[in-house]
Formats: structure tokens, C-alpha cells, sequence
């Protein structure tokens, strides 16, 4: 590894983690403060002023909490109607204002598609958002849709963890009250600082027309009778919503190729502040999760199972796409003294951000869910994009989508905590809370969807002739093509190998499908198993009680979650990315 790689990867996990602690407390204290609290300060007073006025326009009564049935049902009618909203907006697109390109109405599959994608946090994009998508589209839904479906996640992990900390009682909150604070307190205003951050390092925020541009060999060749071509550049209020975009783990693109395009993402400053984004919340929320627990080191525990794996991940992602592709030996092709192609594998990449930060970034965006990418993982190595592949199927919990990533491994942790009672022959405990078989059931329900859709998913598409047409690359690849679709899309990460022709009926559908239960099917089990934890009394700590903030705990989890990944995606993962990798490592022989 290139020392100055190894320098940015180490300084990026440092900014990380220092900006993550202090972020974590804030959260704790936005959740778990009460109106009785003394000692606020003038803007506190005006923020809380402007929260109540809120809920009384909405008539939410935010002194009254909820059980988890109705904060369930809460949730999903709000998504509902947020869903429903944004795809008639989508469908009515021609007959609004904000639309300077005239651009026509989006046909219902793909508006359905995008309608659940944006609302279940995925922002998986079949289509070309300058080319497709007016400016009021952008802003009114898409924009709008990644706040609440990022407080949305972050909401159902707050329910949880009052489950932890609270006994013997039947709420678990409030649903509008969690969602709005999120917004009001932790989004919005991150979002403003990163927005103008993006604007002053050139990413592109205007409602203006698109600007058009003759290239410099027309202009010198004009004196011909050809005719001169001229180009669009196409433009928008982008900065705002590519802000939210990677703080809310959302990821969908203003632009078609998202985070590498050079008004999206112009500097490299721009590039290392959207890998921070990214994370930022995922990480902190395990501090927040320590700290309303009441113990900061089980909130530690959980983060250093996610970093463990993080890291790993990103050394196997790194040194393939480091080393290149060993089938060029066969066409003559420069190696240095090591073998190697000597630039690495650049294809699909950006030269100004190369090969550790488009690794950095593609093990960034899928450890999360996030899905935005400033490379094309399409054009990676077999065995580099096995990593963003397995990271989504290891269920978006190293990190994960905010709320919902942290939310994905405490149930893990439920998991790994019950597999040690067994050996042990005891019964399990996690935070003073007895692990018992209802507990059990909304687990297991919470890790076998996700699989369920992708697996099933992949199956369909690839006997379906529907879905073989979508297949741009015949063989491994194409079927690591379709298997990734249906990682990202059954996870709620949103990202893609982009040589299948997703954009069809067959696969807006199916998608749609598979995002809508990988992101609802797996909240209400949640909410449930809140609902039945918290209604218990905690269990004083004892002899037999199992460590849960120690590293051995960390170990045991981190064991859990990959040898679930392992036996359920081996297989698939066997037929596609690894046995391209076999084919690419003989044909450089």
C-alpha cells in the first residue's frame, strides 16, 4: 500500500471518530431532553418555541406517548402518504412550475419505483436525474423525502433504545416528536453547514436554465460545411440536496452519475466532506445509543464491532483495485517491477480522486445505506466488487442507513447474546433485559427478509427472459450484475453495478417490491421487539450475566454477523464475483 494511502485512509477514520463522540451526545441529549429542562439557552428556547408550534399546526400532541402498535402504525401511514405524494408529483410533473426543460411526465413504473426508493431511504435510480427529473421534482419530493425517511430510521432506533432503558412500562415515545427533532435539530442543520460548505468549493446550486457550450474543435473547424453541435450543461439547486443525500445515508444522485460528476463533487475537499457525511451519523448514533442506554461502552462495543469490519473490508476492496488487472500481461500491456499495472485498475474511476478514494468511498457508501458513488463499482475487480456487494448483504450493519444500520446490529447483538445463553445453558440478557422467544422471532424476522428478497429476487430475474434482457455482460458478470440489483435494492442501499438496464418494468417492480419490505418488513419487527423489552423489568447484574462492552463480546458479534453473511451469500457470491475473479486471474496466465 502507497504510504500516502494509507496516511488518508488512517486520517479519515481519526476525523470520524473525534466528530463522532461529540455528535452522539448531542443526539442523546435532543431525544432524551424534556421541557422541564433548566438552564437552556436563548436559541434552545427558540428552537423548542418553534417545535411546539409545529406539532399544534399538525395537531400532534407531543406530551402523549405511544405503544409500539401505534407508533408502528404511525410510521407507516406517514410513509404511506409520503409515498403516495411523491409519486404523484412525479406523474403530474409536465402541469407544475420548476420544470425550465420542459421535461415530460415519468411513466408509472419508474415513478413508482422512485416513489418507494426515496421513502424507504434507498434512493435506487433507474433513470437520469438531470434528464428526468424537474427542479420542483428534485426539491419538493426527493429532497424532502431524504430528511423524513432518514428521521424515519433514526426514530425506530430511538424507540429501541428507550426499550433498554426504561422498565416495566408500555410506550416507547413518540413518533411525530422523534421524527421532527431529528430534522429541526440534528439534519437540517448539518445539512446547512455541509450545503454551504459544497457551494463554496463550486458544487452547483441555482435554479437557472441549463447553459449551453460549443466545444473548441467545432469552433476552429466552423469554417467547414459541417455543422456545429451544441451541448447543454446541465445545472440545478444540487449543493442542497447532495447535502442530505450523504448525511441521511440516502445516496440518490442529482445528477446521473452522482458523486463523480464534476458539479456534484468538484474538489477534493468536496469528495473527503461527502465520505465524512456519509458515516457521520451511522457512527455517532453508537454514542447516542451508549449514552441513553447508560452504558457509553456498549455504544462503543457496537462501534468498534462496525469499524472492524469496516476496515477489513476496505483492504480487500483496496489491493485488487491497487494491483490492477492481471489479464493485461496477455496483451502486452506495461508492468512494473512487481508485476503490477502500473496506474492500478482506473477504469470507470476519476483520475482526481484514484484508487483509494474511490475504494474508500465505494466501502464507505455500501457499509452504509447509502448508495451514492464517486466511481463506477461496475468497472471494479471481481473480487474489489465482492466487497460492496457483501457489506449490503451483510444487512447495512456495519454503519448502515441512519437509525436503521445501528438498529440492524443491536438485533445482531440480541443474536449473539442468545447463542452465548445457550452455550452456557442460561438464559440471555442484553442491557439487564431477558432475551426470551418473542425477542427471538422478531430477530430472526429482521435478518432473513433482506436475504429473502435478494435471493428470491436474483432467482426470478435470472430465469425470467424479462429479466436475462436487462443483462448487458453475459455470464458471471452478468449475473453479479443482477445479484448486486437485488443486494442493493433488498437492503435499501441504492447503489448499483450499473451495466444492467434496470429502467424496465420488470425491474422497477420487482425492486420497488424488494425495497418496500427491506425497509418496512424489518421497522415493525423492531418496533415490536421494543414494545415487549420495554414492558420488562431489568435484571440486576450477576455472576452468570454475559459481558456485553468488552472484546470479546465485539469478537462474538463480529463472528455472528459474517457467518450469517457467509452461509446465506456464499453461494450466490460463488456463481458470480468469484468465479470472474478465477477467469480474470487464468487469462493474465
Amino acid at each position: 500500500m502507497i504510504t500516502s494511502d494509507l496516511f488518508q485512509i488512517i486520517f479519515y477514520l481519526l476525523v470520524l471518530i473525534g466528530l463522532a463522540i461529540p455528535l452522539g451526545n448531542y443526539m442523546a441529549m435532543v431525544y432524551g431532553r424534556s421541557d422541564t429542562d433548566h438552564g437552556q439557552s436563548s436559541v434552545s428556547k427558540f428552537f423548542i418555541a418553534f417545535e411546539k408550534q409545529l406539532y399544534k399546526i399538525c395537531g400532534v400532541k407531543d406530551n402523549e406517548e405511544m405503544s409500539w402498535v401505534v407508533y408502528a402504525r404511525a410510521m407507516l401511514v406517514f410513509n404511506a402518504i409520503g409515498m403516495l405524494f411523491t409519486y404523484a408529483v412525479q406523474r403530474l410533473q409536465p402541469f407544475f412550475p420548476g420544470n425550465p426543460q420542459n421535461l415530460p411526465a415519468v411513466s408509472a413504473d419508474s415513478a413508482f419505483n422512485s416513489a418507494v426508493s426515496f421513502t424507504s431511504n434507498t434512493n435506487w435510480q433507474g433513470y437520469g436525474g438531470e434528464t428526468t427529473m424537474s427542479y420542483l421534482t428534485q426539491m419538493l419530493v426527493f429532497t424532502a423525502q431524504n430528511f423524513l425517511s432518514a428521521a424515519t430510521g433514526m426514530a425506530v432506533l430511538i424507540a429501541l433504545t428507550r426499550a433498554f432503558s426504561r422498565q416495566q412500562v408500555d410506550t416507547i415515545g413518540n413518533f411525530f416528536v422523534d421524527l421532527t427533532r431529528s430534522v429541526i435539530y440534528i439534519l437540517l442543520p448539518l445539512s446547512i453547514v455541509l450545503a454551504l460548505a459544497l457551494v463554496s468549493q463550486g458544487t452547483v446550486q441555482t435554479m437557472g436554465q441549463y447553459c449551453q457550450y460549443t466545444p473548441l474543435d467545432a469552433t476552429l473547424t466552423s469554417v467547414t460545411a459541417e455543422p456545429i453541435t451544441v451541448y447543454n450543461i446541465a445545472r440545478g439547486p444540487a449543493a442542497s440536496q447532495v447535502a442530505i443525500k450523504q448525511l441521511g445515508t440516502n445516496g440518490g444522485g442529482f445528477f446521473n452519475v452522482n458523486s463523480s460528476h464534476p458539479l456534484e463533487n468538484p474538489t477534493p475537499l468536496t469528495n473527503f466532506l461527502e465520505m465524512l457525511a456519509i458515516l457521520l451519523i451511522p457512527a455517532a448514533l453508537c454514542q447516542t445509543f451508549g449514552k441513553m442506554v447508560g452504558s457509553a461502552r456498549n455504544g462503543m462495543a457496537l462501534l468498534a464491532a462496525m469499524v472492524i469490519i469496516f476496515v477489513g473490508c476496505l483492504a480487500v476492496c483496496y489491493i485488487p483495485e491497487h494491483a490492477g488487472n492481471p489479464a493485461f500481461k496477455a496483451f502486452g500491456i506495461e508492468l512494473n517491477a512487481d508485476n503490477k499495472n502500473c496506474g492500478g485498475n482506473m477504469e470507470g474511476k476519476e483520475v482526481r480522486f484514484g484508487i483509494v478514494n474511490s475504494a474508500l468511498w465505494a466501502v464507505a457508501t455500501t457499509s452504509a445505506s447509502n448508495g451514492s458513488v464517486n466511481s463506477m463499482h461496475d468497472s471494479f475487480t471481481p473480487l474489489a466488487g465482492l466487497v460492496p456487494m457483501l457489506l449490503m448483504q451483510l444487512g447495512e450493519v456495519i454503519f448502515g442507513g441512519v437509525g436503521s444500520g445501528l438498529y440492524g446490529m443491536i438485533v445482531f447483538a440480541v443474536i449473539t447474546v442468545f447463542i452465548a445463553g445457550l452455550m452456557v445453558g442460561r438464559t440471555p440478557e442484553y442491557l439487564g433485559k431477558k432475551i426470551e422467544a418473542f425477542e427471538m422471532k422478531m430477530s430472526s424476522l429482521v435478518i432473513l427478509f433482506p436475504p429473502m428478497m435478494v435471493l428470491l429476487g436474483t432467482a426470478l430475474a435470472v430465469c425470467c427472459k424479462e429479466g436475462a434482457a436487462g443483462v448487458c455482460n453475459p455470464g458471471a458478470h452478468g449475473f453479479s450484475e443482477i445479484l448486486y440489483a437485488f443486494s442493493s435494492a433488498g437492503n435499501n442501499n441504492g447503489s448499483a453495478f450499473a451495466g444492467l438496464s434496470a429502467n424496465t418494468p420488470f425491474y422497477n417492480y420487482c425492486l420497488g417490491i424488494a425495497m418496500f419490505v427491506g425497509r418496512y418488513a424489518l421497522a415493525v419487527p423492531v418496533l415490536a421487539l421494543a414494545g415487549s423489552l420495554v414492558a420488562k423489568k431489568k435484571v440486576p447484574t450477576g455472576s452468570g450475566t454475559m459481558t456485553t462492552d468488552n472484546w470479546l463480546f465485539v469478537v462474538l458479534l463480529i463472528g455472528v454477523v459474517l457467518i450469517f453473511g457467509g452461509l446465506t451469500f456464499v453461494p450466490a457470491l460463488a456463481l458470480g464475483p468469484i468465479v470472474e475473479q478465477l477467469q480474470m486471474i487464468f487469462a493474465g496466465k
